[in-house]
């Protein structure tokens, strides 16, 4: 599925929050979008559990290493 189409589903389930459940639903589903967003990425690899507890700094060194 191109990401095109997931953003269009995307903002249609946003649009339907919000028309229909008010600006506090669509704040939640907003919400739960982002957080499923990073949960899908952690799962496919492309994040790691560190990289959400490693101080910044910790980070720069890191990625000086790489």
């Amino acid at each position: 599925m191109s990401m095109a189409v997931v953003g269009m589903i995307a903002g249609v389930a946003l649009g339907f929050a919000g028309y229909f459940g008010g600006f506090g639903a669509f704040l939640l589903v907003a919400a739960l979008g982002a957080v499923g967003f990073v949960v899908g990425r952690f799962l496919e690899g492309e994040y790691e559990l560190g990289d959400f507890f490693r101080r910044r700094d910790e980070r720069r060194r890191d990625e000086r290493r790489r």
